[in-house]
């Protein structure tokens, strides 16, 4: 007598297309999320500040502006002040998230391509020499000093055989970070007055900057995100490593080429128009690579967005902590970002590239 066999219990796991695209469709929601945090954090931008405003009174003081004193408040200095830190932010966060795929080291930001010291010396020595205390000069000495700096690094790494790897690009950078700060602080030693000019672009604000200051680095800006977010898929290439990457037909010299244009274009326009800012570019990424993995199909636009969420809310929390005074934003986002960051790598949640 034969013995019936049993069939195996169906599994209760979904098929992986499922999987696929439920986690599509969280990453995507994860999205608009953001995209709503962000509108928060404008309309707070707006209202909070050593004069508040009324909500009720925002969006009016913005569109219909009528004279009155929320208006003028709104108009003069927290329009600006809003629009800059959202271009700035997304700049910085889609910079330090090109910045870490291109090297494959989650602890790199802009400032490894000498984006800051190459800035920080064309500002000392303009002021040096031609003694400017005009903030829209300014920005063109620092974006022509990030630029150069960057281009510099590059050609340093790239040379010889081995060509632009991740680790000779940080090398150089380090060893060119190092020759910038020992130059502007010689320069400073011999020019006490351009110190104290310098150091009103070297702390890294938001304010005191009007919408000539963006709009002279807008466009550089608008360029390197939009070449920023057409490189994901080539960053993914770039991820499997030199020879894999090869075989599956990436052009690995031109998605760095092009990744280090973007850097300088993103980087370089947003520390030259508000000065270093301290952490956005080292731990945006870090934060959304454990939120949403690794694809840079959603790490750059994740950063695109979380950045100036953080940007802003470091601003706005600066304009409250000690009134009637402002403490600025690159000191905030320094004090409140590092214990974050640092008390998550001492757990060990150190997400893969």
């Amino acid at each position: 007598m034969l013995t019936p066999v049993r069939e195996a219990p169906l599994r209760d796991d979904p098929p992986q297309p499922a999987v696929a695209g439920a986690l599509r469709r969280g990453r995507v929601a994860g999205l608009f999320l953001l995209a709503g945090l962000l509108v928060l954090i404008v309309m707070a931008s707006f209202a909070i500040g050593a004069e508040r405003v009324p909500l009720s009174r925002v969006l009016p003081g913005i569109f219909e502006p009528d004279g009155s004193q929320s208006a003028l408040i709104i108009q003069e200095m927290r329009l600006p002040r809003t629009l800059l830190g959202l271009a700035v932010g997304a700049s910085l966060g889609l910079a330090g998230a090109l910045m870490q795929a291109l090297t494959r080291n989650p602890l790199a930001e802009p400032g490894v391509l000498g984006v800051n010291g190459g800035a920080a010396l064309a500002v000392v020595l303009l002021i040096w020499l031609a003694d400017v205390d005009q903030v829209l000069v300014y920005v063109w000495a620092a974006f022509a000093g990030a630029a150069g700096a960057v281009l510099l690094v590059y050609m340093i790494g790239s040379y010889g055989r081995a060509g632009a790897t991740p680790g000779r690009l940080v090398l150089a950078g380090a060893a060119l970070n190092a020759v910038f700060s020992a130059l502007t602080n010689g320069v400073m030693l011999l020019d006490p007055h351009g110190f104290n000019s310098f150091r009103f672009w070297q702390v890294g604000s938001l304010a005191g900057r009007d919408l000539a200051t963006l709009a002279q680095v807008g466009p550089f800006m608008a360029a390197g995100v939009l070449l920023a977010l057409s490189l994901a898929r080539s960053l993914n290439v770039l991820a499997l490593g030199e020879e894999a990457g090869r075989a599956l037909g990436g052009s690995l010299g031109r998605t760095r080429a092009l990744g280090a244009l973007a850097v300088v274009l993103l980087s370089g326009a947003a520390t030259a128009a508000v000065g270093p800012i301290a952490f956005l570019g080292l731990a945006v990424p870090f934060i959304v690579r454990a939120l949403v993995g690794p694809d840079q199909r959603w790490v750059l636009p994740y950063s695109l967005l979380l950045a100036p969420v953080l940007l802003l809310g470091a601003d706005i929390v600066g304009r409250v902590v000690a009134p009637p005074a402002e403490l600025e934003t690159g000191i905030v986002t320094a004090f409140l970002g590092a214990p974050i960051f640092i008390m998550l790598v001492r757990r060990g949640r150190m997400p893969k590239l």
